[in-house]
């Protein structure tokens, strides 16, 4: 049985951390320490954690919970037409393995969305590697985030496993909370259709390809070949507003214009 709630406590904030090793296999030097996720939940962000009740390798009914997922945000303030907003900056989101696919990345997600409203903040936003299909797919198709924006090699050189080297590019999802879309994709009710005007791929072989250095060269040229498309598409005004899979398992980007004629936004409580 899987909980989702705050972390509280040492313990658990130290729980997030060897997570996060576990996860990316980060050096010391990127390394989040635990003051840090003590210091986030302290100022206003979110350290939401999944905890199995019941865990498996438990030989005893008071064995404490177990972590085995969290999603770490970071309050932030932005400036739109002079007037300051706040949001939230979702840093890290992970699963365990074992436990992954179960939809645990959504549950934590939801939760970081209740309770952002719950407090009057209504925008959300996070990055993620444009090569990673899986991360696509939970952030626009199951959660109902848009792109509109590409940052090149963001965070510099990686010593994360995941990166296999290749610049940090990451795309930057933004999640509008109480929005007509995403209330209706997290409801499982269609959202407003939009009229795609450009798709762009991922091809399934691009975990292979990463994780290899004979053709660690292809995986690069597949991200040089979408950043130019992406940052393309972005500066005529489109935005990623769908994701999908087809048959073979590539992942595919739908672009349009953000927003479908006459549809509103945003829900009357934003």
């Amino acid at each position: 049985m899987i909980r989702i709630r705050q972390c509280e406590g040492f313990d658990e904030f130290e729980a997030c951390v060897q997570l996060q090793v576990e996860t990316w296999g980060y050096d010391e030097s990127e390394l989040i320490p635990r003051k840090t996720f003590l210091l986030a939940q302290k100022i206003g962000g979110q350290v939401v954690g999944a905890f199995d009740t019941h865990p498996a390798n438990s030989e005893s009914p008071k064995q404490p919970e177990s972590l085995v997922g969290f999603a770490m945000s970071l309050p932030g303030v932005k400036s739109e037409n002079g007037q300051a907003r706040p949001y939230l900056h979702s840093h890290m989101l992970a699963v365990r393995e074992g436990y992954r696919n179960r939809g645990l990345g959504v549950k934590l997600k939801r939760e970081q969305r209740s309770e952002a409203i719950s407090r009057g903040i209504f925008h959300m936003e996070w990055t993620f590697d444009p090569l990673e299909i899986k991360n696509a797919f939970l952030n626009i198709h199951r959660l109902g985030a848009v792109v509109r924006s590409y940052r090149p090699d963001f965070y510099g050189v990686s010593s994360s496993r995941l990166q296999g080297g290749l610049p940090t590019d990451r795309l930057v999802a933004e999640w509008e909370l109480a929005s007509t879309r995403v209330e209706a994709i997290l409801d499982g009710r269609p959202a407003a259709a939009h009229s795609i005007e450009e798709r762009i791929l991922v091809p399934a072989a691009i975990y292979q390809w990463k994780a290899s250095s004979a053709n660690r060269s292809r995986a690069l040229a597949v991200q040089l070949e979408n950043r130019k498309k992406f940052q393309e598409a972005f500066s005529r005004g489109l935005a990623v507003v769908g994701f999908s899979l087809d048959a073979e398992g590539n992942g595919i980007f739908e672009l349009a214009t953000s927003r479908p004629a006459g549809a509103g936004a945003q829900t009357s409580g934003t």
